[in-house]
């Protein structure tokens, strides 16, 4: 029998909250849709934890409780993706604007001259097959890293590690030939 009152005091509560919710929702997270969503998860979580309340709890202040911490944490999400997106664009940017610089100053008489060539040719042969396949996938053929990824069946990480072993060994073995580094760290 108290199931039954639970139910119908639980309808009254939808009936005569649930447009209210959703619009203190929506002021906030700006999307009908999450809104509506963030208030039907408060009130389900508020008839799962409905037996742990104490009898004179403000019902109404709980589930708008439940769903202030929602949409709290879905801006803070929203902004963090903000934050990362905003120093993701200002990397790219700066690597643009490197890319640009290294190829203004580039003189490619100098940058391939044989000597630069045969020392590269060499430093690939004495990678790893693997790490040689990947690098000159990335560097000659121009794959992405997640193309790369996709066609040798691995993580884009573990690209990324074989691209930096290689360009660690290059880097050593082409310290005298500097505007081939530049060139070949930052041709992508």
């Amino acid at each position: 029998m108290e199931y039954s009152a639970d139910l119908k005091a639980f309808n009254q509560l939808f009936a005569d909250y649930q447009g209210r919710f959703i619009r203190f929702a929506n002021m906030y997270v700006r999307d009908i849709a999450v809104a509506e969503d963030f208030t039907i998860e408060a009130l389900m979580q508020y008839w799962e934890n409905r037996q742990s309340l104490k009898a004179n709890s403000n019902i109404p202040a709980y589930i708008l409780t439940i769903i202030k911490r929602k949409c709290l944490n879905y801006l803070q999400h929203i902004q963090v993706r903000e934050d990362v997106g905003e120093q993701l664009k200002n990397h790219a940017e700066w690597e643009l604007n490197t890319r640009i610089s290294t190829l203004e100053a580039c003189n490619p008489e100098e940058l391939f001259t044989a000597e630069a060539q045969e020392i590269v040719n060499k430093t690939l042969a004495s990678l790893p097959k693997q790490t040689r396949r990947i690098f000159i996938m990335s560097r000659y053929e121009n794959k992405s890293h997640k193309e790369i990824a996709e066609a040798l069946n691995m993580t884009t990480k573990g690209v990324e590690y074989h691209i930096a072993q290689a360009l660690k060994k290059l880097h050593a073995n082409l310290k005298d030939y500097i505007p081939l580094l530049a060139f070949l760290t930052y041709l992508n």
